[in-house]
């Protein structure tokens, strides 16, 4: 996971101070999101690992914020290759953020790298069935909420000033930004959505799930720039490493003999992956003379 980082680094150094603000944003939000859901209780608890933030039991690995970083910086490197409107960016951001993120927490909670307490949700049998297979729909809800509303506010920040010393403190701003939008989200509103309408968690992950590929799809069709560059190598390696990882550790670790339609849905969210990114580096651009 540092490898990725320093590899994602190198790349944001030569884009310039933008970029790497962008990145380093990214790896400080992950790390202060993390931090402050495991220190207010939030349902999970990390394992141990060599480098840490904090006191165990409330502590967090490093490499999670690294995590972070490299998947919402590569993540904008595509979106902003396609052209795409600020909105429709946000959300592809989001969905394909999300695509890694279904498959690896379903195996990474098995091997332990974190853990979703249950019991302390009163419902220990649910510990490996409840919801995705264990990990709370709410989980997903969050990790659509955090990229897009980052991805959202830094974009529409840095249109406000060209200057270096602007673009290094815009992701400062947008991560306050943020958070505040992100609190609103996942407690005032939820509350006042759960107790008036009785929309939970689920309802309104499958809310965003039609919601962001609607926002995509429009901003692909509206799309300024038909004749769209190489991607660089890191927007392909960065989610293929996650895909294969946690995918050869469903089966390595025995996990696929647990759930059939578990290992059915990391068979269909990684064939998905890989289509995702066939489409966005493989196919050749059509030309503005061939429409």
């Amino acid at each position: 996971m540092y490898l990725l980082f320093i590899l994602c680094f190198l790349h944001a150094w030569k884009k310039g101070v933008g970029s790497v603000a962008y990145l380093l944003g990214g790896l400080g939000f992950g790390l202060l999101l993390e931090y402050v859901n495991v220190m207010s209780s939030a349902g999970y608890k990390y394992g141990q690992f060599l480098v840490m933030l904090g006191h165990a039991p409330d502590n967090i690995p490093v490499w999670i914020g690294a995590g972070w970083g490299v998947i919402i910086y590569t993540s904008r490197l595509i979106s902003d290759s396609r052209g795409l409107s600020i909105w429709a960016a946000a959300a592809f951001d989001a969905l394909l953020a999300l695509s890694i993120d279904l498959s690896m927490d379903v195996v990474a909670y098995r091997l332990h790298m974190w853990h979703w307490d249950w019991q302390g949700m009163h419902s220990p049998e649910l510990a490996l069935t409840g919801q995705w297979f264990g990990i709370p729909y709410g989980n997903f809800f969050g990790w659509l909420c955090v990229v897009f509303f980052y991805s959202l506010f830094a974009r529409f920040l840095e249109k406000v000033s060209k200057t270096n010393i602007w673009r290094a403190i815009t992701p400062l701003f947008s991560i306050l930004i943020s958070q505040v939008v992100l609190w609103l989200m996942l407690f005032p509103v939820s509350d006042w959505l759960k107790l008036t309408f009785n929309i939970a968690s689920k309802e309104k992950l499958i809310f965003l799930l039609v919601l962001f590929p609607i926002m995509s799809i429009i901003g692909f069709r509206k799309r300024r720039d038909l004749q769209y560059p190489a991607l660089p190598s890191i927007t392909w390696l960065v989610p293929a490493w996650f895909h294969l990882y946690f995918f050869c550790w469903l089966f390595i670790g025995g996990f696929s003999a647990e759930n059939k339609w578990m290992t059915f849905w990391c068979v269909v969210n990684l064939l998905t992956g890989i289509a995702i990114h066939w489409w966005l580096h493989l196919r050749k651009p059509k030309l503005i003379s061939e429409l």
